[in-house]
C-alpha cells in the first residue's frame, strides 16, 4: 500500500498548493480555468472511448453498463445526495439561498466527480495496486502520483482546496483493488481494462459537458456503470 499512500499524499499536497493559487487569481482567470478543465475532461473522455472501442469484445456492453448504472444511480439519487452533502458542508446564505455560496458548493461537487474519475479511471491507477500487491512493485503508482500531483494542482486552482476530498475516494478505490488482488490474485484482465476504460471515458466526457454548462448529465448517477464491466468479466 506504500504506492497508494504516496499517491494520496501527492493529491493532498497538490490540492493545498492549488487552493492557495485560487485565492490570488481574478474571476476572469478562474472562468478561463473552468472552461479549460471542461474542454480537457471532455477531450480525455472521448479519447479513452476512441482508443478502446476498436478493441472491445462486447460492443454492446458499454450501452448496457451506462443504462444499468444510470438506473441504479438514479434510484439511489447519488447526485442529489452528494449535492446536499457539499451544500451542508459549505452552508447557504440564509438571506439569499441562490447566492455565490451555493454556486461554489455545486462547483465543488462537479470538481470532486471530475477529479475522482480522472484519478481513478486509468491504467496506472488500476494496474498499480495489482502490481503492488503481487510483486511489491510500486512503479505504476509512483508514476501515477507524479501525474496526479500536477492534475490536483490544476483542479484545486479551479475548484478550491476542497478537492482534497478526492484523495479519500482514490484511497478507497486503490485499496479495494489491492485487497481483492491479495484475495483473488490478478483478477484484472485486458478485456476488463478495455471495457472499463470505455465506460469511464463516457463518464469523464459527461463531466466535461457539465463543467461547460452544455448538459448536466448528473454524472454521479452513472458511477455504478463502472462496476458492470467488472462484474461481467468476473462472471465470464
Amino acid at each position: 500500500m506504500i504506492g497508494t499512500f504516496v499517491n494520496v499524499g501527492t493529491i493532498i499536497i497538490g490540492s493545498l498548493l492549488g487552493g492557495l493559487v485560487k485565492k490570488i487569481i481574478s474571476q476572469r482567470i478562474n472562468d478561463a480555468l473552468f472552461n479549460a478543465m471542461g474542454l480537457a475532461a471532455f477531450g480525455l473522455g472521448i479519447n479513452a472511448v476512441v482508443q478502446n472501442m476498436p478493441n472491445t469484445k462486447y460492443p454492446v456492453l458499454f450501452i448496457a453498463s451506462l443504462a444499468i448504472g444510470g438506473i441504479i444511480g438514479t434510484l439511489l439519487d447519488l447526485d442529489g445526495r452528494v449535492g446536499r452533502l457539499t451544500s451542508r458542508g459549505g452552508g447557504d446564505d440564509p438571506a439569499d439561498p441562490d447566492t455565490e455560496e451555493r454556486s461554489r458548493n455545486n462547483r465543488l461537487g462537479q470538481g470532486l466527480v471530475t477529479g475522482s474519475l480522472l484519478y481513478c479511471v486509468g491504467t496506472l491507477s488500476i494496474l498499480g495496486p495489482v502490481q503492488s500487491a503481487l510483486y511489491q512493485d510500486h512503479t505504476y503508482l509512483f508514476t501515477n502520483a507524479t501525474l496526479d500531483l500536477v492534475t490536483s494542482m490544476v483542479l484545486a486552482s479551479t475548484y478550491g482546496v476542497g478537492m482534497c476530498l478526492a484523495a479519500g475516494i482514490l484511497f478507497l478505490w486503490q485499496g479495494s483493488i489491492y485487497g481483492l488482488t491479495l484475495l483473488c490474485g490478478s483478477f484484472i484482465t485486458d478485456t476488463m481494462m478495455t471495457e472499463l476504460s470505455i465506460v469511464g471515458g463516457f463518464l469523464i466526457a459527461m463531466s466535461g459537458l457539465a463543467i461547460l454548462n452544455i448538459k448536466d448529465c448528473k454524472t454521479l448517477n452513472f458511477i455504478p456503470a463502472l462496476f458492470v464491466p467488472v462484474i461481467w468479466c468476473l462472471l465470464l
